[in-house]
């Protein structure tokens, strides 16, 4: 979704197949946008496929992805770091290494079994936040497409933590 917004927000309308994702060019900007369509235990090796194809340095490569061990609505982005547990990013280390940013939206911890979690539709409590938390974190890659990483991160990190979530 957050992938989806960025996009958007740079006029993509028009998506290709190609080394098991969905990916767009915007040539303005020099920005590639990238869907896996793989499992996400094996994201790893389309992202890789595609930074090699652009030659994009894994620094250069800003991967989205939810995190159970967030809180709902809270967001953290990092520059670079491990996988925390989380399958995609596993597959993504292991193919690229650790060297790549990373902004995790959070999901909140399940009371039953995660894989259910992650697959499930929102509540409607978390669906109403939605829409607030998508754009949030949109604005923390744009800020970090524009400004960098450090300035994404000072945007990024506080949201949440200021709502109490």
């Amino acid at each position: 979704m957050v992938v989806d917004e960025v996009a958007r927000r740079h006029g993509i309308s028009a998506w290709k197949k190609k080394d098991s994702a969905h990916q767009a060019f915007d040539s303005s900007a020099g920005v590639v946008f990238v869907k896996p369509l793989s499992f996400m235990n094996l994201s790893g090796a389309p992202v890789r496929l595609i930074s090699s194809w652009y030659r994009t340095p894994a620094s250069e490569v800003l991967v989205v992805s939810d995190d159970m061990d967030l809180p709902y609505g809270r967001l953290r982005m990092r520059p670079f770091g491990g996988h925390g547990g989380h399958n995609g990013l596993r597959s993504i280390v292991a193919t690229m290494g650790e060297e790549f940013p990373r902004l995790r939206v959070g999901v909140g911890r399940p009371q039953h079994d995660s894989v259910d979690h992650v697959l499930s539709p929102f509540s409607e409590e978390e669906r109403e936040r939605l829409p607030e938390i998508v754009a949030a974190a949109a604005d923390g890659v744009q800020a970090w497409l524009d400004e960098g990483a450090d300035a994404a991160m000072r945007l990024v990190n506080r949201y949440g933590q200021e709502l109490g979530t």
